[in-house]
């Protein structure tokens, strides 16, 4: 069981309470650099979890960034869970429905995001790490190519994001700075009693918005992988944002966007939570 953090910059590897820096403690094997771990995964993997030296630092909120901050590629799955499709009053898809989201929209569990002009919502999702090269992968093999998990935002500016005409600008809605935060660990699948039914939720201002289990999602993350790795490679340190429930602000009566002020709360069972504070964009 492996909890792996961005601890001001550098590799961390979560002991306890506290955290231990892996290029130290690694005696020089593994490097300071968070995201070039993804490229020796399965040897990294065993070097943590046999791990058994103790916490050398604490953990500050305030230092922890993004565990996967420079992925090759972003994924994230639309309409993945049916009472979302019937929020957007959409049918249901007979197959994963792709986009992307632009890695420069990475940010970290805790950052302050600015508000683009336009509508911008929040959708809470729980984010899979690729760990190893993954080309037709079949479903029931999927898991080994994980190398975690860790939860999400995939905010989305609404306007732009149906602008017409056909296609709607998913990926440029989607990806304004900041609009991909995720954290604050990334947790191997072994931790978890089922990894496929995780609860996860957003909290806005105080008020509940979305919650929900993993196990809705109509497409698993198996299923997923499959799916894209049919298609192209999946990459070590590649995301895959797997959908969200249903409570997003876009489909509620009244609306209830996202506006300068806000707190966001976001969490996944056994991941953590995630924190943010919305401003207003700068003139």
């Amino acid at each position: 069981m492996v909890r792996i953090l961005n601890l001001a910059g550098r590799l961390a590897l979560a002991v306890g309470d506290g955290a231990v820096d892996v290029e130290t403690a690694s005696g020089g094997s593994f490097a300071a650099d968070v995201q070039s771990v993804y490229a020796r995964w399965p040897e990294f993997r065993e070097w943590a979890a046999g791990f058994r030296g103790q916490p050398t630092t604490q953990i500050d909120e305030r230092d922890l960034g993004a565990p996967v901050p420079r992925p090759p590629q972003v994924f994230a799955i639309g309409l993945n869970y049916r009472e979302h499709a019937e929020e957007a009053g959409l049918d249901l898809p007979e197959r994963p429905m792709v986009f992307t989201k632009f890695p420069a929209a990475v940010t970290g569990p805790y950052d302050d995001i600015m508000l683009p002009p336009g509508s911008v919502d929040f959708e809470v999702e729980l984010v899979a790490v690729i760990g190893r090269r993954a080309e037709h992968v079949p479903v029931d093999e999927a898991w080994q190519y994980v190398a975690g998990l860790t939860v999400g935002q995939d905010l989305s500016e609404r306007e732009l994001q149906t602008a017409g005409p056909a296609p709607a600008q998913f990926s440029m809605g989607k990806s304004f700075t900041g609009f991909a935060p995720i954290g604050p660990a990334l947790v191997t699948p072994d931790e978890f009693r089922d990894p496929d039914d995780l609860e996860l939720g957003c909290i806005l201002t105080g008020t509940q918005m979305q919650k929900a289990r993993t196990g809705d999602m109509i497409f698993a993350i198996p299923q997923i992988i499959a799916f894209l790795s049919s298609v192209l490679p999946l990459l070590p340190g590649d995301l895959i944002f797997t959908g969200t429930p249903s409570g997003i602000g876009w489909a509620r009566r009244p609306k209830r966007l996202l506006t300068p002020g806000d707190e966001l709360v976001t969490y996944a069972e056994g991941i953590g939570e995630m924190r943010h504070h919305f401003v207003a964009t700068a003139r």
